[in-house]
């Protein structure tokens, strides 16, 4: 009996140093290990990549969505606007997800339609001419890129919204358009926030 005592309360401590042991080497050791690593190698990454205005102030992060929108909630037509989202009340990063709506379904159906309406009118162009990105949302709600075929519609309102030429906002646009991994993989997108930053940067 004492022997069997005397097994598992050396059995018990092995188990509870072993645990302290590995607490500190993965809990700790690593995060900091890894850490310091992203720092060093990938720091703007590392650090949400963040991106800045003129005046250095921190105005959203390279991945995640933002609405370009007055205090009632409707586009502001001097910015490209983004596609929609379904996280939260819109871009919460605390919230993410997408609506979880089958493509059957009424509401969604219903939904698409309305926007689709809303974009071709807020944009000047035909229902025909509205891309699927312009009135779904991405899976994470999240998305902070739109395609080329969205942003394409909305030069020329951002243009006569700017008193820009159609001409002007097409170079900002190519230069914020972010080509294929490696040349072949997904589809080329224009960062959202980056390309309105731009124009801001035009001054008008």
């Amino acid at each position: 009996m004492n022997i069997t005592t005397r097994s598992t309360g050396r059995i018990t401590w092995v188990a509870i140093r072993a645990m302290l042991l590995l607490t500190v080497a993965l809990g700790v050791g690593y995060t900091v290990v890894m850490t310091g690593i992203g720092q060093l190698a990938l720091p703007a990454q590392s650090n949400g990549s963040l991106v800045k205005n003129e005046e250095g102030k921190v105005v959203g992060s390279a991945l995640l969505g933002q609405s370009f929108s007055d205090a009632k909630g409707k586009p502001l037509p001097q910015y490209f606007q983004p596609r929609p989202s379904a996280a939260g009340s819109g871009y919460d990063g605390a919230a993410s997800s997408g609506s979880n709506l089958g493509p059957e379904n009424p509401d969604l159906v219903k939904a698409i339609r309305e926007r689709k309406a809303a974009v071709a009118a807020f944009d000047g162009v035909s229902e025909a001419q509205v891309p699927a990105d312009a009135v779904t949302a991405s899976g994470s709600g999240l998305d902070p890129h739109i395609s080329p075929a969205y942003a394409a519609i909305q030069v020329r309102r951002v243009a006569e919204a700017r008193g820009l030429t159609t001409a002007q906002v097409e170079v900002l646009v190519a230069q914020n358009t972010i080509g294929r991994d490696l040349g072949y993989l997904g589809e080329p997108v224009v960062n959202v926030l980056q390309l309105n930053l731009a124009l801001d940067r035009l001054g008008r």
